[in-house]
């Protein structure tokens, strides 16, 4: 384990704790806001009527309606992205790891938009009838890489465990364990199985399940939230004016002098907005481009509301909750 822990250190090192890959991934989405003419703020009102229906045509191709292609893309995310990672952030970097995760989120709505749009559009269907489709497939069929697009796919899978089943599996069994003092293992093995029943459904069993589990979880969280603000409501101010103070200095553990602080707060602000709301990841769009339409910007616009869900909006509590007990 020693062994494993050292080489993914190393990754993390040339990979996300760099301080390319911040510039890269903020880069992509500053480029693709301007050259669009900020969709985030010029769609985003047609992309609550899309996702809501409105403008859906009986016989279109696909399995799933754009409700259930948004939750499934957001059960993925909204979770240990959005409660461990953002504590995790504000540990590492400070306050202003917030600021720089919300830099990230904003600029994200473009990049799944820009991401998901091309996903869609290149999918392809299998010989079942079922709808294919992800980064891979617009490499493969638009780019002519089938190099990049088998190498991507195998990283998809590869970093699936990394930022989707060992932190959620690890959050979950410390958390029944700490509370309720259940066995990991235990947690672990019912959670597999509960999960393979729900995966092995293919992504109609998976949409129908997560239509209703997404959003009940995310109300549930978001009322309770918002209960702690308010009974801390002498905090609210203060937190605020943490984040922002804080943004070219930065308070992070490893942040002695301003050159440091910055960056720090910077690549880990970053980086936990990635794990929240994986834009520029590639994963998402895999769920969005089951999603029934023929016109894939519509699916492109309902991909704006991701990162504003669970990052802009439940990060940004989940933040206000940890400041008001640190300050308390």
């Amino acid at each position: 384990m020693h062994n494993l822990n050292d080489f993914l250190t190393l990754i993390e090192g040339f990979l996300g704790g760099s301080q390319w890959f911040p510039i890269l991934l903020i880069g992509t989405g500053l480029f693709y806001t301007i050259y669009l003419k900020f969709p985030q703020f010029r769609f985003f009102k047609h992309a609550l009527k899309v996702v809501t229906g409105k403008y859906d045509k009986p016989g279109e191709k696909g399995d799933a309606s754009h409700f259930q292609a948004l939750t499934t893309a957001l059960s993925g995310t909204v979770g240990t992205g959005n409660i461990a990672g953002v504590a995790l952030a504000i540990y590492l970097g400070g306050p202003a790891a917030l600021f720089w995760m919300l830099v990230t989120a904003f600029l994200g709505m473009t990049t799944k938009f820009v991401e998901v749009t091309l996903s869609h559009k290149y999918r392809e269907t299998d010989e079942k009838g079922f709808i294919s489709g992800g980064p891979m497939y617009y490499m493969k069929n638009k780019l002519n890489m089938k190099w990049l697009a088998g190498f991507f796919a195998a990283m998809t899978i590869f970093s699936s465990f990394g930022t989707g089943s060992l932190p959620q599996i690890n959050s979950i069994s410390n958390s029944m364990f700490a509370t309720f003092g259940f066995n990991k293992m235990l947690v672990g093995g019912v959670l597999s199985v509960l999960l393979a029943f729900v995966i092995l459904g293919g992504i109609k069993r998976i949409a129908k399940v997560t239509e209703k589990l997404v959003p009940a979880m995310a109300i549930i969280y978001f009322i309770g939230a918002l209960a702690v603000i308010f009974y801390n409501y002498e905090n609210i101010i203060p937190s605020f004016v943490s984040i922002f103070t804080n943004v070219f200095t930065g308070t992070a553990a490893v942040g002695g002098f301003l050159g440091a602080g910055f960056s720090y707060a910077l690549t880990k602000g970053v980086n936990r907005g990635l794990f929240s709301n994986e834009a520029g990841q590639g994963s998402a769009p895999i769920a969005h481009a089951a999603a029934r339409t023929e016109e894939p910007v519509s699916e492109g616009m309902v991909a704006i509301l991701e990162p504003f869900i669970d990052t802009i909006v439940i990060c940004t509590l989940t933040v206000g909750n940890s400041f008001f007990w640190s300050l308390d």
